[in-house]
């Protein structure tokens, strides 16, 4: 319990801490790939979590 708060309490300084590591270990160049990579990656997660929503949902139907 104790430890999850710790975890939760981040504040300014942490931030700022980790994106200075960021843009030391992979460079403001390779930022922008990184979160396209990201975004699309949640975006295809969005959809396949929809799809399986649309599926249940008809199974469900077809049963009733």
């Amino acid at each position: 319990m104790i430890a999850s708060s710790i975890f939760l309490a981040v504040g300014p300084w942490q931030i700022v801490v980790v994106v200075v590591l960021v843009l030391l270990l992979f460079g403001g160049k390779k930022i922008p790939e990184l979160m396209r990579g990201l975004g699309s990656g949640i975006k295809e997660f969005k959809d396949a979590s929809k799809e399986e929503g649309d599926e249940t949902s008809t199974s469900t139907d077809k049963k009733q």
